[in-house]
């Protein structure tokens, strides 16, 4: 197979591989797309992705065949654009990209004006005209490669140019003259040769070697790993390098570069929306290294700014662009995240890709297309990720609520969010670990502050526009982002700072509102969402075409109600001992525990019965009708039991028994391994009257419910915890002997189901035994993964991090299902339940029931419902969608 693709030119496009997305990578395959159908793309080729795999596991080392056809490849662009790299009078320059099958904005690195030394530097002046260009490329050059390539600290050149500018009274890059950046050139080489001890390589193909290896390195370089392990990207993908012939948005005032979005990427609105600049090159813009310009009249108008727009400026360049615009997305039928550059009145088009967008502008451009008749339902299902819902579903800063605005921004990324100013990334996650809420704030955010901004509520910036890494980085997180702020000035000595006239410190509490980009001091008041609109009508389509029916995990009636408004179907899960731990039952439920005998226990479980029966009541009645899956006690002991001696003191006040019995009993509870203890259906065995307690609240909740509404109520009591058919035997006959006492009492009968919870191994296995007295299986799958690895949960975030690194596991098997191994146990019982039963009712109640990627596998698996938490349940509806639709 071919390692090396070219495009542009006279490069053959028909080649499948060469617009393979996994073999070329994103970028490649899109620069081919484009140069198939005619659009100015400079030409290129690019280098594999399985070259980058094979790179990295071979000890970095790059073949005689790929050294080979990368010089052909090279020859195709000197060919086409009739220079040659190296040559002193007419010099051919590159650019290196990265490119992986997916869009990794930041994660990967960039040189530009690759090809300059010394020699060739001269023919560029001569050749452009212009000596003022070709110094400031070469510096450029110089920055770039050193930092990507030679892994000198980008902040020594960035000192050097601002001494520069200071010493010859510049504010901008734009005021240095030639004979500055020359000068800067030597410094640049200067610093160069002290950190490395050796001089900047003059070689070009050097050069282009060392960028190369760059790019595959970057694959798995910190921030890389970061961003792959936040977005469930495999390792094993790997990037592809693309080697471009440059185009200079940087010869003057006829020349621009710019990013563009043929729909507004924060709203979803369809308008052009971008930012470029004159004179200026790629990185100018995406870095925040100068305020870009408004890239059409009317929104430099809407923001009151002065410079003018390219639609003003260079109309006849942004009439072929927005030409480029409109054919793009009809050919992709997707918003496109267009980069360009200008070059002295000519448009090139450097990249095209499906642009990130928040959930909102998801929403809106998957409902506006189908309307425009672009896509179809199904695709625009497809189109909007499960995940990116959360940020929908969460309050927004109330707009009655007083602001104290400090400062303003651009409206990078929508969303409101509070937290205590942190001012580098390493704190923003040490603090959100502990559980405070953070804003990171920062000059501009770089690649390697990821970690920072995901921990971090909200990102602010004093450098930077709608399409610097901060404002993309954040929207595809979901965070707020308010960029640009040019009133803030920060002293990270001080580890203070200024947002106008005001004087904050690290800690102090903001607000960030990413939808106006004001800066608030203190904490805003939020309002609940609304979940109408675009959002209802999608989620109507995922209704239509999923299967699996979708409930919730809720034992409150809040919970319930707020599932409710988000389309839960039902609860499949109640965790009944979350019912006891407030002040007013926590006594009864202690006495029960730490009784001597039944008597003792039945004594707190009559205080307790009352209780119960009006929680099942009030979630009936808020449920109206839908199936209600209650689990019986499943406590380990030692969550209920008291700790220290004020408990003890209250306790024996409020039941009569003395401390030393008391702390006697405990003792006597006492678990070495309390998860693997005296819980669940052992509780039932061991203590039948405390199931007997909660059957009875059930059913009577039930009766009256079912009485005065007049609508069927069908509870489904869950046995869990067990292993063996006897155990469900048991105590499915206790559930049904209470079930006929109540209904004898209450003059009526009600369906109910008994089924269990499958969190044990020896249940998934022995699944065909136990069905013959279960009615329904829910898979619990937070227990069913603990007691299959033999890992505790709350013990392996302390491990487990390195393991996803390293590829033992390809996520955290907590937060998205272990398919190979948990997966075979649910799939085996699965089948065995239905050997037995073949009507039985099979769902998944853990927490892996609002995580798309298990979805998927409970579709694949058959099963006929998942829950989840309230706030997933939209999530849950449209990953349910996306797997009935593959």
């Amino acid at each position: 197979m071919e390692q090396v693709y070219t495009f542009g030119g006279d490069a053959r496009h028909d080649e499948p591989r060469a617009r393979d997305k996994t073999i070329v990578g994103g970028k490649g395959a899109n620069l081919a797309e484009m140069a198939s159908i005619g659009l100015p793309v400079p030409p290129g080729f690019t280098i594999t992705t399985e070259e980058c795999i094979r790179y990295l596991a071979e000890g970095a080392n790059f073949s005689d065949q790929l050294r080979a056809d990368v010089a052909a490849a090279l020859g195709h662009i000197e060919r086409t654009v009739g220079k040659r790299f190296g040559d002193a009078a007419d010099p051919l320059l590159v650019s290196v990209r990265s490119g992986a099958r997916v869009s990794m904005p930041g994660m990967m690195d960039t040189v530009l004006n690759l090809g300059l030394n010394d020699d060739t530097v001269q023919g560029l002046a001569a050749v452009s005209g212009d000596d003022r260009f070709a110094w400031d490329s070469y510096r450029r050059f110089i920055q770039m490669y050193s930092d990507v390539v030679l892994g000198i600290d980008h902040h020594l050149f960035e000192d050097a140019l601002e001494i520069a500018k200071e010493d010859n009274g510049f504010y901008a890059d734009v005021d240095l003259a030639a004979e500055h950046w020359q000068a800067l050139v030597g410094e640049y080489k200067a610093i160069v040769a002290r950190e490395l001890g050796r001089p900047f390589p003059q070689d070009v193909t050097e050069q282009l070697w060392g960028a190369i290896a760059a790019v595959f390195d970057s694959w798995d370089s910190d921030r890389a790993k970061v961003y792959r392990r936040l977005n469930d990207i495999p390792g094993d993908w790997g990037t592809a390098v693309n080697v471009q012939a440059m185009v200079f948005g940087n010869m003057g005032e006829t020349s621009a570069t710019g990013v563009a979005f043929t729909r507004d990427p924060a709203t979803g609105e369809r308008a052009y929306y971008g930012e470029w600049l004159v004179n200026a090159q790629g990185e100018d813009v995406v870095a925040g290294i100068r305020t870009p310009q408004y890239l059409t009249r009317g929104a430099r108008e809407r923001a009151g700014a002065k410079p003018l727009s390219m639609e003003e400026a260079m109309p006849q360049a942004y009439a072929e662009l927005a030409r480029v615009f409109d054919l793009l997305e009809l050919h992709y039928k997707d918003m496109q995240d267009i980069e360009f550059t200008v070059e002295r009145g000519k448009l090139f088009m450097l990249q095209t890709r499906s642009g990130k967008r928040t959930a909102k502008a998801a929403l809106k451009m998957a409902v506006d297309m189908v309307d425009e008749g672009l896509i179809d339902e199904a695709t625009a299902i497809r189109r909007v990720d499960p995940m990116a819902l959360d940020q929908l579903l969460h309050p927004t800063l109330d707009p009655k609520a007083p602001r104290d605005v400090l400062g303003k921004g651009l409206p990078a990324s929508p969303g409101a969010a509070s937290g205590a100013i942190v001012l580098d990334a390493d704190t923003a996650e040490r603090l959100a670990a502990r559980g405070d809420a953070v804003i990171l704030v920062r000059v501009e955010t770089s690649p390697e502050d990821i970690h920072g901004m995901h921990a971090a509520r909200g990102i602010l910036t004093a450098r930077g526009g709608m399409t610097s890494h901060a404002a993309v980085v954040a929207r595809g997180m979901g965070r707020p982002c308010v960029s640009g702020a040019s009133g803030l000035s920060i002293d990270m000595a001080a580890r203070t700072l200024k947002i106008g006239n005001r004087a904050l410190k690290e800690g102090d509490v903001i607000t960030l509102d990413g939808a106006t980009g004001d800066i608030m001091a203190g904490e805003v008041p939020t309002i609940e969402p609304e979940l109408v609109g675009d959002f209802a009508v999608l989620m109507g389509w995922a209704d239509r075409h999923r299967r699996m029916k979708v409930r919730t995990n809720a034992e409150t009636p809040a919970d319930c109600r707020m599932a409710r408004q988000f389309g839960a179907e039902g609860i499949g899960l109640c965790r009944t001992e979350h019912m006891f731990f407030d002040a007013k039952r926590i006594s009864a439920v202690r006495q029960m525990i730490l009784a001597e005998d039944e008597a003792g226990r039945r004594a707190a479980l009559t205080k307790l019965l009352p209780e119960q029966r009006a929680d099942f009541r009030e979630i009936f009645e808020v449920m109206a009708g839908l199936p209600v899956t209650i689990r019986l006690l499943d406590p380990p002991l030692h969550e209920f039991l008291p700790h220290g001696e004020a408990e003890f003191a209250e306790l024996s006040e409020a039941i009569g028994v003395g401390v030393d019995t008391l702390k006697r009993r405990a003792e006597e509870l006492h678990e070495f391994n309390p998860m693997l203890g005296h819980r669940g259906c052992r509780l039932g065995i061991t203590f039948p009257e405390i199931y007997e307690m909660q059957a009875r609240a059930i059913f009577e909740a039930a009766c009256e419910v079912a009485q005065a509404s007049g609508e069927a109520v069908v509870p489904e009591v869950m046995i869990p915890l067990v292993a063996t058919r006897k155990e469900l035997q048991i105590l499915k006959a206790l559930v049904d002997r209470v079930a006929a006492q109540v209904f004898a009492e209450q003059g009526r009968t009600l369906d109910y189901l008994v089924g269990t919870m499958i969190e044990l191994p020896r249940a998934a296995l022995m699944a065909g035994e136990i069905a013959e007295e279960a009615t329904f299986f829910s898979f619990g799958t937070n227990d069913l993964t603990q007691t299959t690895l033999g890992v505790s949960r709350d013990d392996a975030a302390r491990f487990l991090n390195p393991y996803v690194e390293q590829g033992i596991y390809p996520r955290d098997p907590f937060v998205s299902l272990d398919i190979e191994g948990v997966g075979q146990l649910v799939t085996l019982a699965a089948e065995r339940g239905r050997a037995t039963r073949p009507e039985i009712k099979l769902g998944i109640c853990g927490e892996h029931g609002g995580d798309p990627a298990s979805i998927a596998f409970c579709e694949a698996t058959g099963l006929d419902y998942v829950s989840a938490s309230p706030y997933r349940v939209p999530i849950a509806r449209l990953a349910a969608a996306q797997a009935a639709l593959a």
